[in-house]
């Protein structure tokens, strides 16, 4: 269970340094020391945030009767910590946004570097990394009592 964990922590990181990037690429922005080391904050940031969602992931995982879904549980575990993800990036971004206001021209990119990744690393952390736990952690397999859909006759109908 370890690896999927992991495996989510790792693309959620990779969506916010790709996006960050992407962003900075189409905004033709040079890259220099000061954005590597905005991206190096993003990572710690965003795999923290990461870090304490899966935290009550695995609380829940450990208390969970065995007839409960690994759906809900993860809904259930991410609602209780989106309160807590949402007011560390919005003090965050606030403090972000002064820099990038009011820092000068030094600072300009760094601000600007971190305002897309907090944004991006909140948003990875809640709908990218969980939601790639629940297709690891599920071995994708239906639910009980569902009806398996087939590609034949989803063909056979267009």
């Amino acid at each position: 269970m370890k690896l999927k964990f992991a495996l989510g922590a790792v693309v959620a990181d990779l969506h916010d340094v790709l996006v960050t990037i992407g962003i900075f690429s189409l905004l033709d922005k040079e890259f220099d020391l000061t954005i590597v080391a905005a991206l190096l904050t993003i990572l710690g940031y965003s795999l923290n945030d990461t870090i304490i969602v899966y935290d009550r992931i695995r609380e829940h995982l450990r208390g969970r009767s065995k007839n409960e879904p690994l759906d809900q549980m993860i809904n259930k575990s991410v609602n209780e910590t989106l309160s807590r993800t949402i007011l560390t990036a919005g003090t965050t971004l606030l403090t972000v946004a002064c820099l990038y206001f009011f820092g000068g021209s030094v600072i300009h990119d760094f601000a600007l570097a971190m305002l897309i990744g907090i944004l991006a690393g909140t948003y990875s952390s809640i709908f990218v990394a969980s939601p790639i736990l629940l297709d690891f952690g599920s071995g994708l397999k239906p639910r009980a009592g569902a009806t398996p859909v087939s590609n034949k006759s989803n063909l056979a109908k267009a």
